[in-house]
């Protein structure tokens, strides 16, 4: 019982502290306008497409099986005439061999590449031979992104000149 008459200050001191840790403690404080524009990492994620993900490449093969068994067509067959492709060369980093490399693994326009996943990614770099990891080390599908969108300001401000 002495201690405590001796030392009732220290408990008080204690207390003071922790009281002033809780209430003095920096916070972070962010607002967001309008005005920003949008970039790739803000965008709130989409239903991803047919393919994409371990469920839908389920799905996509079963409806593939079940076509082929029932002799039907399961996807609709692409119209290149209707969609122009993209001149590829405008990503840094992509030459004209290079691109010829994209085109022959069926890759003409910016949104094809701007929707690639990590595992889509590693896929086509297998396919590519003396082009391997260039898609990566170039940012190849943020530049896309930037291009499929035609937000060529923030291409711009990000990669350089057109």
């Amino acid at each position: 019982m002495d201690l405590i008459r001796e030392y009732w200050w220290l408990a008080i001191v204690v207390v003071a502290i922790i009281i002033a840790i809780v209430l003095l403690r920096p916070k972070q404080r962010v607002t967001l306008t309008d005005s920003a524009p949008i970039r790739p990492h803000m965008v709130s994620p989409k239903a991803p497409p047919e393919g994409r993900g371990l469920a839908g490449e389920a799905a996509a093969a079963t409806s593939d099986v079940t076509g082929d068994i029932i002799r039907a067509q399961v996807h609709a067959a692409l119209d290149r005439a209707g969609n122009p492709v993209d001149d590829l060369s405008l990503i840094k980093g992509v030459g004209p061999k290079f691109a010829d490399a994209l085109r022959d693994a069926g890759f003409v326009r910016f949104e094809q590449l701007a929707q690639l996943t990590p595992t889509e990614i590693e896929r086509l770099d297998e396919r590519l031979g003396s082009f391997r990891g260039r898609i990566t080390r170039d940012r190849v599908v943020e530049q896309a992104d930037y291009l499929a969108r035609n937000d060529t300001d923030g291409f711009e401000q990000r990669f350089g000149k057109l």
